[in-house]
This record gives C-alpha cells, structure tokens and sequence, in this order.
C-alpha cells in the first residue's frame, strides 16, 4: 500500500522491496596444471634495484645497470613502459596491444600528404618541414603498441624526406634518410633506391652498384631499378676508359 507524509513527498510503500538483481557470477577457471608446472619450472629469481626517477626503473642489483652482460638482464623495454606509465600519471596500464592512436595515425598521414603537395608544387624546403614533422609525430607512438606499425610510417615518411633532400642538393640528407628506411624496412627496395640515387649524385658509384643490386635482389622486375643499374655500369666502364 502506497502513501505520501505530506505535500510535496512522493508516494512510497512499506511493503517488502523488490530484491536487488543479482550480479552475475564469474567462475574463476583453475589454471592449467601443465602450463602452471611450465612456468614454475621455468621461473628464475632476478635480484634487482630500484632506480630513477621515482625508483620505477629496474636495474640489476650487482651493478645498477638497466642491461647488464655480466648479470645477463635487459630491462630496457620493462623501464620504458614503466617510464611512459609515470609520465601519464592518468593511464593506470597499458592498453591491449592491438590498441592503435588514431589520432597519431590521422596527424601522421595528414602531414605527410601537405608534405607531398609541397613537394609536387616545387616547394621542397617546406615539404622537409612537414615531413620532418610527421616523422616527429610518428617517433611519438607509445612503447606498447606494435613497433612494426611506426616501422611501416616511418619508412614512407622517410623515403618521401630522402627524395627531397636529394632535389635540394642536401645529397648526404638524402643518403642518411636512405640508411634510416633500410634499417626500418630492409626488404622494401625503395630504400636500396633512394640510397643509389644519393650514392650517385655524391660519385660513388661503386658503392650505388651495390645498392642497387641488393635492391633488385628484393624486387627482381622493378624497371626504375634496372635502368639505374645500367646508368651505374655505364658510368663506371667510362670511369674505367679514361684511366691511365
């Protein structure tokens, strides 16, 4: 039965309440017997050390050292987590792996285009500028998101920067940007050609040979490739035939 104390107040019973629904229960799985033997059996002490700053980096106890040979430890990627986690006071853990920034992705991919319009309007020094930036804004991606996503950005972003330096004249810029896509890509054959172009403009075409067969290695049918290898060889048969 239903009732209100005074004007104003809301009706309410003094009959039982309804129950309160119940909260689904989870059942706790036991662990595997095998796995957990597995582990045990594989679980080594470490002695470790407390570091700065905010003694949040693991260092080993012998020596203080983030990675050590002698103590056979690496906690470089346990301490950068660790770092990114103090610096982002609001983040309690790292996300699922598979947890990508869209927001680094769209600023990445939006620079790097203004960077190609750039390029295409002959306005090469600016294109650098927003290609440097995309490259400052990919190196941003935090330590636990897969590192072969900001490999792949990096390599284009780069590769675009290399060709740019190459048409300002800047010939080691192109080269060093060369080196950088190779080590983030090496089977990309973009980056052994970028390096054979900067290799030839500064005359060493010896060593543009041999970038550019190990680019062909990569991509057997690539036309640009081969005719720069025919550009090369030809230079050098001159270089040769005029040789005392």
């Amino acid at each position: 039965m239903s009732h209100s104390h005074g004007p104003g107040q809301p009706s309410h019973t003094h009959g039982p309440q309804p129950a309160a629904p119940q909260q689904p229960t989870v059942a706790i799985r036991p662990p595997d017997p095998v796995m957990q033997a597995v582990i045990e059996d594989s679980f080594s002490p470490v002695n470790i050390a407390l570091g700065a700053p905010d003694n949040v980096s693991a260092l080993c106890a012998s020596h203080r050292l983030e990675k050590c040979a002698d103590c056979d430890v690496d906690f470089t990627a346990l301490n950068r987590v660790s770092r990114t986690l103090l610096l982002n006071p609001n983040l309690r853990c790292p996300p699922p792996p598979q947890v990508v920034s869209q927001k680094l992705s769209q600023a990445i991919t939006v620079t790097k285009e203004e960077g190609n319009a750039l390029f295409k309007a002959g306005q090469t020094d600016k294109a650098i500028q927003r290609y440097s930036m995309s490259i400052n804004v990919a190196a941003q991606r935090p330590s636990w998101e897969a590192s072969q996503l900001m490999r792949e950005e990096l390599s284009t972003v780069l590769s675009n920067r290399s060709a740019a330096y190459l048409d300002m004249g800047d010939y080691i810029g192109a080269l060093v940007d060369a080196e950088a896509v190779i080590n983030f890509k090496r089977p990309w054959s973009k980056g052994h050609f970028r390096k054979a172009k900067a290799l030839m403009k500064l005359e060493r075409y010896y060593e543009a040979r041999e970038a550019i067969e190990l680019g062909l290695s990569f991509e057997p049918g690539n036309v640009e490739m081969s005719q720069m290898l025919s550009e090369i060889q030809s230079e050098l048969a001159k270089r040769a035939a005029v040789k005392p």
